[in-house]
């Protein structure tokens, strides 16, 4: 049996190779995000460890608590002559202080250089030639006074020359600088979109605002004395705002998020691979399930000859696993090229990553192979149970069929179940209170599934009157072929619902990303325009999220024609133990902005004062906060003070630029030592006009990260993230549509091969091959326009499912798109068509009406 098993995939190639590119598609996301996920992290581990060499120690500010990245605060500095008490130590052989901050090259335009969400980077340089200095000198030299070294990569995209004088702008307005050299880092070969920019140490603390300060020291042990023991001695004249760490923690310690983020982003793209192998696994169990149709008689003459029904079972799965393995190795090397493919996408749309190379693990091969094998195992036990139940008599019958199982009468209640639990799993997920995150994602994950399989089921019973209702047009603009082909998808219901809900999954999560994203745009846009009250100007960061040096607000507040700026600092900050988002204002911004007061009014936002706060209504309700309550906030300097609740607002439901807690710009400068703004509001005589455009931009030019926005420029600059993350998950969502094209293609070439007669039949009493070619076409379509409709449905019932538990979104049905996706299933249809078609019109009619 082993050896006909294999005969027969070898006398079925193109059915075999058509089948096996499904699982290839899936293995090959799986493999390549593993790929992707374990370069990236290479490399940033490669940049962590790296910049620690010739480190044992490091000396570096102490936080209260662990601060975000992104948050808007850092660790505090320490004053400089700790340096000197470290170099001092017994068995220190060398320390070497630093500094380092945001710090944004200018472009040849005058504006800062950004590349998408990358970091700009800035460092001081104390002596090139140290052991502490991770960078290699390509040409130039180190910097000196009032000079920079950039990175290569940099200096190659904006065509900068050694010599030149360049502006960087850090904390305060635009410097000039000479270029003395250009550096790349380590023996990573891109740090993705990242600028780096060394200063000397003067220079960097002049930049960075931190005269007579240091961030980090790092330490060398003289020979033979061990990082504890060098910890244990530095830490005799430590200050209390500072802390010392083996280098081997202080990297682990700074690739923290970086991992958090690397995990996530793998899971996430696992996820995606996951959706391409289940529409795989439809578009196998359908291909195998048409394939032993038509090989019934060739099972039944099997079992005439004496084979039982294992040897027929153990068949069929030798036949899957072939396929499988097969498959799946092709998809561990295909990996390495959608890993490639999927570093151009980020980077296309502005999240350019390190890379060092790519990275095939031996734990990638393994669980690739696994998963590929197991799904076309799983897929294909329905069918080869079903070739199991072929009775020896089939042999002589003509147009012998498959039987029916004794379980099919109980399909549409199964189907149902199925579904009704599905539903079930996704509320219980959505809306019972108290479960942990794994919980909710378990369920939400296993209510899906169950969805999925339920609907697919029971488009069995939809089949007939969608290919009736959306095969009409078909009739009207193909005729006789059009009407053959309407016939012909309601001839085989199981099958065609099996084909189509392959392209149903796909297009199911497309609309629930499309209507999800619809719902945060039209969120975000009435939460905009609720709060924005006065102001006729946003002054945000050139990347739209990136806090902004309070020198640009000064300046803009000294601009001719400017009335009052409020400004809103970001941060974070301990509340009733617990690390919370937090913000400050300054008292124009009563005058700019328009909040839903449940307790308090207007006047809060201007009188808050040296100790007062205000908090949005969910953390005053968790906390059983009202008027006049205390809420004691840390700091990350760990200077600790209690405000008290002058105000309770609603905040809209597409969020605002308030945190949990709100406290005046005066009392949060006191304890955050170099604070930024996240966002300048800017009121102006005359309001929006060119004129007073003109002057902002004008002020601007001293701080080229920032730039100024009249509301509806800010609410497009502030979405325009939102649309680059969903261009990655429409790319990585097409890869199920892309595997659902070749599941119609597969079902279209099988059903030629099983309808030749039919066809020779067609031929012989004067079809024409155009007419041929025009019923698969129309068949095809037709398939795609019922999966579009019941996934397209599917994916509003879930994405209002969702909207309606989070409580930040509305439900905003994007029409036109849906009706983009509609045209698109008819894409598919027709691109889906092309190959079979073809086929289908060049059979031999004289061959076809012999053919069994």
């Amino acid at each position: 049996m082993t050896a006909f098993a294999l005969r027969g995939l070898l006398g079925r190639k193109l059915r075999t190779v058509l089948t096996a590119l499904a699982i290839v598609l899936g293995v090959a996301t799986v493999s390549g995000t593993y790929v992707l996920t374990d370069s990236i992290n290479k490399a940033f581990h490669s940049i962590f460890y790296e910049t620690r060499q010739g480190s044992d120690v490091v000396v570096s500010g102490k936080s209260a608590f662990d601060i975000s990245g992104d948050s808007g605060v850092t660790a505090p500095s320490f004053r400089e002559p700790l340096l000197q008490r470290v170099r001092s130590l017994r068995d220190v052989a060398e320390a070497q202080g630093s500094v380092n901050g945001e710090a944004h090259l200018i472009g040849k335009d005058g504006k800062a250089i950004v590349y998408g969400g990358a970091p700009n980077l800035g460092f001081s340089i104390a002596n090139g030639a140290s052991r502490f200095n991770p960078l290699v000198l390509v040409s130039g030299s180190w910097p000196k006074s009032d000079e920079v070294v950039i990175d290569k990569s940099t200096a190659g995209k904006e065509h900068f020359k050694l010599g030149q004088m360049i502006g960087v702008q850090a904390v305060g307005p635009v410097q000039r600088l000479r270029v003395s050299g250009f550096v790349k880092f380590g023996s990573v070969s891109t740090i993705g979109g990242a600028t780096l920019s060394g200063f000397d140490l003067a220079t960097a603390q002049r930049l960075f605002g931190k005269e007579g300060k240091l961030d980090e020291i790092a330490v060398a042990a003289d020979q033979g004395v061990s990082d504890q023991a060098l910890i244990k001695e530095i830490r005799t004249v430590l200050p209390a705002d500072a802390q010392a760490r083996t280098a081997q923690a202080q990297s682990r310690e700074d690739s923290k998020e970086t991992d958090s983020f690397i995990s996530f982003l793998q899971k996430f793209l696992l996820g995606f691979g996951g959706v391409a192998l289940f529409v795989g696994s439809f578009v196998i169990a359908n291909s195998l399930s048409i394939t032993i149709a038509q090989r019934t008689r060739e099972f039944a003459t099997l079992r005439t000859l004496g084979a039982s029904r294992a040897q027929v079972l153990r068949s069929i799965i030798l036949e899957a696993i072939v396929i499988g393995t097969t498959a799946s190795v092709i998809g561990v090397f295909a990996g390495l090229a959608l890993a490639k493919g999927l570093f151009s996408l980020f980077d296309a749309v502005g999240f350019t990553l390190p890379n060092n190379g790519l990275t095939l693990e031996t734990r990638t091969v393994i669980v690739a192979l696994l998963v590929g094998i197991v799904v076309t195992l799983l897929a294909s036990l329905r069918p080869a149970l079903r070739a199991t139940r072929v009775p020896p008599i089939a042999a002589v019958r003509e147009g012998a069929t498959l039987p029916e199982s004794r379980f099919a009468r109980y399909r549409l209640p199964a189907a149902a179940l199925l579904t009704a639990l599905g539903f079930g799993g996704l509320l219980v997920g959505l809306f019972v209170p108290g479960l942990g995150t794994g919980q909710i994602l378990l369920y939400m994950l296993g209510g899906a599934l169950l969805v999925f399989f339920g609907v697919a089921l029971l488009s069995v019973r939809l089949v007939g009157p969608f290919a009736w209702t959306l095969g009409w047009p078909a009739t009207r603009i193909g005729g006789a072929a059009g009407a053959l082909a309407r016939d012909n998808s309601r001839r085989n219901p199981q099958r065609t619902a099996s084909t189509a809900s392959a392209l149903m999954i796909g297009l199911a999560l497309v609309t629930l990303v499309s209507i999800l994203a619809a719902g945060i745009v039209s969120s975000f846009r009435g939460a905009v325009k609720d709060i924005w009250k006065n102001a006729d100007y946003a002054i945000t960061a050139q990347n739209n999220f990136n806090p902004i040096p309070i020198a640009a607000s000064d300046a803009i507040a000294k601009t001719p024609g400017v009335v009052a700026v409020a400004n809103v600092r970001a941060g974070e900050a301990l509340a009733f133990g617990h690390k919370i988002a937090t913000t400050a204002v300054d008292p124009p911004a009563g005058r700019m902005f328009n909040l839903d007061w449940k307790e308090g009014s207007a006047s809060v936002l201007s009188t808050l004062g040296q100790d007062g706060a205000f908090v949005d209504k969910d953390y005053a309700k968790s906390h059983h906060l009202s008027l006049g309550s205390p809420v004691p906030l840390t700091f990350a300097n760990g200077t600790k003070e209690l405000f008290n609740v002058k105000g309770i607002f609603d905040p809209p439901t597409g969020g605002s630029p308030f945190g949990r807690v709100t406290i005046s710009a005066a009392a949060w400068d006191r304890h955050v030592p170099d604070p930024e703004n996240l966002y300048s509001f800017v009121l102006m005589r005359g309001g929006q006009t060119d004129a007073n455009k003109m002057a902002l931009d004008s002020t601007l030019k001293q701080f080229p990260n920032a730039k100024a926005a009249t509301r509806q420029k800010f609410i497009d600059n502030q979405i325009s993230g939102l649309s680059s993350i969903l261009n990655i998950l429409y790319v990585l969502l097409a890869l199920s549509v892309v595997v659902s094209l070749f599941g119609i293609v597969n079902t279209l070439v099988l059903t030629v091969f099983e309808r030749t007669r039919e066809i020779g039949m067609l031929r012989a009493i004067g079809m024409t091959r155009r007419q041929v070619r025009r019923m698969i076409r129309h068949e095809s379509v037709i398939t795609a326009l019922i999966g579009a409709a019941i996934g397209i449905v599917l994916g509003v019932i879930l994405a209002a499912l969702l909207i309606a538990r989070v409580d930040f979104i509305v439900l905003s049905v994007p029409v036109v798109q849906l009706l983009v996706f509609a045209v698109a299933a008819i894409l598919v249809g027709i691109i889906a068509a092309i190959f079979p078609a073809r086929r289908a019109s060049r059979l031999n009619v004289l061959e076809a009406l012999q053919y069994e």
